[in-house]
């Protein structure tokens, strides 16, 4: 017989340690699995400028550090492992690790999305340096006020980091492997328009060029001819998508087309007593304050569910 938790969480970003937050002072004895990477994407933010409360800013691991001190000061069971099967067809069984069970009455997953990237060495390099390349303008661009950068991608996603780029940046340059965008055609035109954008079509990056201090420019190949050139830029933002963490529940929790936990209004699943929160069902904003808001909603979904059947 396995472990009976009253309150599963499975994800260790702002989404799980804000739902852990709400759900132990609410008396449901939380335990939280940390997953592979413990804290989530914002351990890879070298600073977070744009959460409430932190006038100064805070580095992403000394935020996490904080929010897993928060979570577990109100009595969140905060464990290492993850989940590696589930069974929804009668209880709510999980496995930890391939080997312990655990039977919940309620979960909530907050797994996250995972960033794409380039897979290029120097490409990871600057993001361990932690200057220079980064999976979110929102989050970053404005270190790179004034100055030049290039971004990679060619969909709406691309165009709209590209329009947000331009407004604080010198000059934004998108980087595009094709000939032709497949973002759609109104924001095609947008980006088209603004002065400060210079596409360039038929290019990818073969190295991020830099130094101790961070990135420095780029090594362009063009796809029709082979020719290389180099520009000069200081930052390097990625656009290219994001893959959300549902594997484990592929084929039991409804998913969209892009592998997104499908939610209702109050972020419930087509699973009764499961809730998601977080970029695992946040296709659109992927921003801290708006994971930690759902983490605290589906922790409340979940208590008044558990008060129902009391």
């Amino acid at each position: 017989m396995g472990e009976k938790i009253k309150c599963l969480i499975i994800g260790s970003g702002p989404a799980g340690y804000t739902a852990a937050i709400y759900a132990a002072r609410a008396n449901m004895s939380p335990v939280l699995y940390q997953g592979i990477q413990p804290g989530g994407q914002l351990t890879t933010t070298t600073d977070v400028e744009n959460f409430p409360g932190y006038p100064k800013g805070i580095s992403g691991p000394e935020m996490m550090v904080e929010l897993q001190q928060q979570a577990e000061r109100f009595g969140t069971d905060v464990r290492n492992g993850w989940i590696t099967k589930v069974d929804f067809n009668n209880d709510l069984k999980l496995w930890v690790n391939d080997q312990d069970e655990i039977i919940c009455e309620t979960v909530i997953i907050a797994t996250g999305a995972s960033a794409k990237y380039l897979g290029l060495p120097s490409e990871k390099k600057y993001l361990e340096l932690g200057g220079g390349v980064s999976a979110c303008a929102v989050c970053d661009g404005f270190f790179y006020k004034g100055q030049e950068v290039a971004i990679v991608g060619a969909g709406d996603s691309a165009c709209e980091e590209a329009h947000y780029l331009s407004k604080l940046c010198n000059k934004v340059n998108i980087i595009v492997r094709k000939d032709k965008m497949r973002a759609s055609h109104i924001m095609r035109e947008r980006v088209e328009k603004i002065n400060n954008i210079n596409i360039l079509y038929n290019s990818k990056i073969e190295e991020i060029l830099g130094d101790n201090t961070g990135v420095t420019g780029v090594k362009l190949i063009n796809n029709q001819n082979n020719e290389t050139s180099n520009i000069d830029v200081h930052g390097v933002f990625l656009a290219i998508g994001h893959v959300p963490n549902t594997k484990f529940v592929e084929g039991l929790v409804d998913l969209d087309e892009h592998g997104f936990v499908k939610t209702n209004r109050d972020l419930s699943t087509n699973v009764k007593g499961i809730w998601a929160a977080g970029d695992v069902q946040d296709p659109k904003y992927k921003q801290a304050i708006t994971a930690a808001g759902t983490g605290c909603q589906a922790a409340l979904e979940a208590q008044k569910y558990i008060e129902s059947k009391e």
